[in-house]
C-alpha cells in the first residue's frame, strides 16, 4: 500500500468544513461525514454484523463529533437478497449493532443507520432459496438479462408490488427505524438512491404502473413520501435523513438521460420542504453528485455526468445538505461547496482506506490508496488494516 500519487492535498481546517453544525439532535464538531459504505462482511446465515465491524467503525469515529452513516442495512428479511450484508430486524443483529453504536458513542461521535430495501437489485435465486418473492415497482422490467435469467431459473419472476405489499414494506421501514433507535443509533437515513426499491418507484424507466403509485411524478414519489411520513411519525423528524442520486445510473436507472429528472427531484424536495414548514423538517437531505453516476462500474474520476448539477436543491430544500461523490481528491471543489453554510461533505471510498480521514483533510495530509478488490472481500485485509497517517509514515509509505 502507498499514498495516492499525483494528488496535491489542501489543508481545509480553516474552511467551513470545520465549523460545527447541528444535525437533528447531534452537535457535530465538523462537516465531514462518513457515508454508507457497503462492505459485505456480515455473517451468513442471519445477516448479522461480525465483530470486525465494531473495530472498523471504532477506527473511523475516533475524531469526536463525526457523523457516521452505517453501511446499508436491510430493514427486514424480505428487504434483502444478499447473504453478507447486515440487517436490523432480529435480536442477534440488534445485539451486534448495540456494540457498534456503543463504540461510536464511546468516541463521542454519532451513529445513523441507512435503511435499505433492494427491490429488483436483489438476487432472485437467493430470495427463492429463502422462500421470498423478487419484487420491484412493476412486473417483468428486469434490471438486466442476467437478473432475468436468474429469476426464470429460480422460478421467482419479478413481481410489481401490490398496494397491500407496499403498506407492509412501509411497516418494515418503521420497525427497522424503531429497532435502530432502541439499539442506540442517533437516527436513520432512508435509502432512496442507487437504483434500489424506492428509487425504482421514482424512476420512469423502472416504474410503469398505472395506479396511484405510478404514472405522474407525484404518483411515482408517493411510496417514498409515505415511508418518510411513517418513519418520522414513529421516531421524530429530527432523527430521519434521506439519500437521493438524481443523476445516478446504478441499477439501470435513467440518470441524466431522463429530460424531467430535475423535475422529479424538485417535486420530492418541495414536498419535504412543505413538511418542514409544518414543523417536520428532516435532519438532512443527502445527495450523490453527478460526478459519480455508478460507483460499482466506474473507477475514481470516471463516469461523470457533465450536463447537470445538484445545485437546484438549495433553492427548494432549506435544511442541511450532505454532498457526496468523488470529492476526496478535489479539495478545491469542496472548498467552494462548503462556502454555503448548510453544506456537509461525505467522503466515501477514501474513508475506507483512511480511518483518520478527518485529520488528513484538516491538515492537508496525503491519502492512502484504497484496494478496490477488497471492498467486498470476507477478510480483515482491506477492512481493519489501513493505517493512520502516522502509522503510514512509520511504514515508509510514499
Amino acid at each position: 500500500m502507498s499514498f495516492v500519487k499525483n494528488f496535491q492535498p489542501i489543508a481545509l481546517g480553516d474552511t467551513n468544513l470545520f465549523k460545527p453544525i447541528k444535525i437533528g439532535n447531534n452537535e457535530l464538531k465538523h462537516r465531514i461525514v462518513m457515508p454508507p459504505l457497503t462492505r459485505m462482511r456480515a455473517h451468513h446465515p442471519g445477516n448479522v454484523p461480525n465483530d470486525w465491524a465494531i473495530e472498523y467503525y471504532g477506527q473511523r469515529s475516533k475524531r469526536p463529533g463525526t457523523l457516521i452513516i452505517t453501511e446499508a442495512t436491510f430493514a427486514s428479511a424480505q428487504s434483502g437478497g444478499y447473504d453478507n450484508a447486515p440487517g436490523i430486524w432480529s435480536e442477534s443483529q440488534l445485539e451486534q449493532w448495540k456494540k457498534i453504536f456503543a463504540k461510536i458513542h464511546e468516541n463521542k461521535s454519532f451513529a445513523w443507520v441507512q435503511l435499505w430495501v433492494l427491490g429488483r437489485q436483489a438476487f432472485p435465486d437467493t430470495l427463492a432459496r429463502d422462500g421470498l418473492p423478487y419484487v420491484s415497482a412493476s412486473d417483468g422490467l428486469y434490471m438486466n438479462e442476467a437478473q432475468r435469467e436468474k429469476a426464470v431459473k429460480s422460478n421467482n419472476p419479478q413481481h410489481g408490488l401490490t398496494n397491500g405489499e407496499i403498506k407492509r414494506y412501509i411497516k418494515d421501514y418503521v420497525q427497522a427505524a424503531k429497532n435502530s433507535i432502541e439499539a442506540g443509533a442517533d437516527g436513520v437515513e432512508i435509502h432512496c438512491a442507487g437504483g434500489y426499491l424506492l428509487n425504482q418507484f421514482l424512476d420512469p424507466i423502472s416504474n410503469k404502473r398505472t395506479d396511484e403509485y405510478g404514472g405522474s411524478i407525484e404518483g411515482r414519489a408517493r411510496f417514498t413520501l409515505e415511508v418518510v411520513d411513517a418513519v418520522t411519525e414513529a421516531i421524530d423528524c429530527d432523527k430521519v435523513g434521506i439519500r437521493f442520486s438524481p443523476y445516478g445510473t446504478s441499477g439501470a436507472m435513467s440518470g441524466g438521460q431522463e429530460p424531467l429528472i430535475v423535475a422529479h427531484y424538485a417535486y420530492i424536495l418541495g414536498e419535504l420542504e412543505a413538511r418542514a414548514k409544518l414543523g417536520k423538517r428532516l435532519a438532512f437531505v443527502h445527495l450523490i453528485e453527478p460526478r459519480v453516476t455508478n460507483a460499482l462500474i466506474y473507477a475514481e474520476g470516471e463516469g461523470e455526468y457533465k450536463d447537470g448539477t445538484n445545485d437546484f436543491a438549495y433553492s427548494i430544500w432549506k435544511g442541511p445538505i450532505i454532498r457526496a461523490g468523488n470529492l476526496s481528491l478535489h479539495p478545491e471543489v469542496v472548498e467552494e461547496m462548503v462556502a454555503d453554510d448548510r453544506t456537509l461533505i461525505a467522503y466515501g471510498r477514501f474513508f475506507i482506506a483512511n480511518p483518520d480521514m478527518v485529520d488528513r483533510i484538516e491538515k492537508g495530509l496525503p491519502l492512502n490508496k484504497y484496494i478496490r478488490e477488497t471492498f467486498y472481500a470476507k477478510t480483515k485485509e482491506g477492512y481493519l488494516d489501513y493505517p493512520t497517517y502516522d502509522e503510514a509514515v512509520k511504514l515508509s509509505y510514499q
